[in-house]
Parts: structure tokens; C-alpha cells; sequence
């Protein structure tokens, strides 16, 4: 579904289409063009006049509230992870703020290790903060490590089939692959940034569910099952 004035979604390049079966020639193609969709709608993202990028995270956060007792219940006493909004992303600080005020315990994802999965530490409105990979405002490291229950997760790009485009860092679907029990995860992004498929690769894990400015647009439980 695509909203008054917004492109359909990207369609794969014809040669990747036609592709059968796994060579060298495939893998090349597809990583060149998950790159240049990456660039294309983070360029798009940036774009993006501060009202409009406002607009979009109210819309995002009214969508997460409603959908919220559905994917866990009450909150009070579960662990929510969000994130530093950078690079254009929504800011759902004050939904995070909400939550916190509701009793839910909020984590932010710390990269600790290079190339290894993330690490969730506590946080809570007004704590004093420290610089973190890419100089993203991270807890300190005297922080509880927590697990989350549910987890944000913010999308460069997303598809039908709840694949997340992202960063291209593989930190996400690390963190997903090792955690037990996996949380329920919500792909949170632009309704504009839909793919026909992102050409997912054997690492990529599917999110539960994926919100965007226009609400619930992809929702498969048996992959992940609301966390109780």
C-alpha cells in the first residue's frame, strides 16, 4: 500500500529476477543493490522536512501504543528496548519516556564488541549518557544488562515478507541470532520505504512485526511469538 504521493515499491533490477539458483554473480549483484537502495532511502530519509520527520514519528508512536498490549500484554515490568534516534531516524524518545513512566523497563543497544552481537543496557529519561560506536549517546558501562522482551528495531528499508534493510552492520540480526529467547521485534520505519523484497541473505532474520507511518503493514507471529 503505498499513501497519496509516494512511490511504489522499488522493484528488483530484472537481471536479479531472472537469477536461478546461488553464484559469485548473483551474491555481487544483490550486494550492490542492497547498497544503492540503502543510499537511496536514507537520502530520501534525510530529505525529509523536521515537520514531516515529526509527523511521522507521532504517527509511528500512536501505531505502537495501539498495538502494544497485543504483542505484550501490560507492560509494567517488562523490558522495551528503543534506540538514539541518528542519521533521520524517528525519534520515539517520548514513547520510550511514556513506557517508563508506565512502569516498563527501557534498554538502548550498546555495540561493546565490533562485529558481535549488541549488548542492552538500562536506561531511563535524564541519565547521564556516554559516546558509543558512531558517537551515538549510549548508558554507561555501570548500566544493568538487560534482556529485552521487545525490541525496535529502525528500518532503512522493509518488505512483505518482514525482512529489515538496515545499516548493512549485521549487528541486528547477530543480537537476534543469539538471543534466547528471541524478543518480539517491531521494524519501525517510513511507510515510502517499502522494497519489493530486500533479496534477504541466509543471516537476515525476519522481523514480528513492521509499523510504519501508516500502521501495521506486515504482521506473522508464528515467526516470533509475542513474548508472555
Amino acid at each position: 500500500m503505498t499513501g497519496a504521493g509516494q512511490r511504489p515499491p522499488s522493484s528488483p533490477v530484472c537481471s536479479l529476477a531472472e537469477v536461478e539458483g546461488h553464484d559469485m554473480q548473483q551474491e555481487l549483484e544483490v550486494a550492490r543493490w542492497r547498497r544503492a537502495e540503502r543510499e537511496r532511502l536514507r537520502a530520501d530519509r534525510m530529505a525529509m522536512a523536521v515537520a514531516a520527520r515529526q509527523d511521522w514519528a507521532a504517527a509511528l508512536m500512536r501505531h505502537l501504543s495501539a498495538g502494544l498490549s497485543g504483542w505484550l500484554g501490560d507492560p509494567k515490568g517488562r523490558v522495551i528496548s528503543g534506540y538514539w534516534p541518528i542519521k533521520g531516524e524517528a525519534d520515539l524518545r517520548p514513547w520510550l519516556t511514556e513506557l517508563h513512566a508506565a512502569g516498563a523497563i527501557i534498554a538502548l543497544p550498546v555495540v561493546v564488541t565490533k562485529a558481535s552481537p549488541l549488548v542492552f543496557r538500562h536506561w531511563y529519561p535524564g541519565m547521564v549518557m556516554e559516546r558509543g560506536d558512531w558517537n551515538i549517546p549510549v548508558p554507561p558501562a555501570s548500566a544493568k544488562v538487560l534482556h529485552p522482551d521487545l525490541s525496535l528495531a529502525p528500518l532503512v528499508g522493509w518488505d512483505r515478507a518482514n525482512y529489515r534493510l538496515g545499516y548493512g552492520g549485521g549487528y541486528f540480526d547477530r543480537t537476534l541470532a543469539a538471543a534466547s529467547p528471541r524478543p518480539f521485534v517491531v521494524g519501525v520505519g517510513l511507510q515510502s520505504a517499502e522494497l519489493a523484497t530486500v533479496f534477504p541473505q541466509w543471516h537476515d532474520i525476519p522481523m514480528s512485526v513492521i509499523v510504519t507511518d501508516e500502521g501495521v503493514q506486515s504482521n506473522s507471529l508464528s515467526r516470533s511469538g509475542a513474548p508472555r
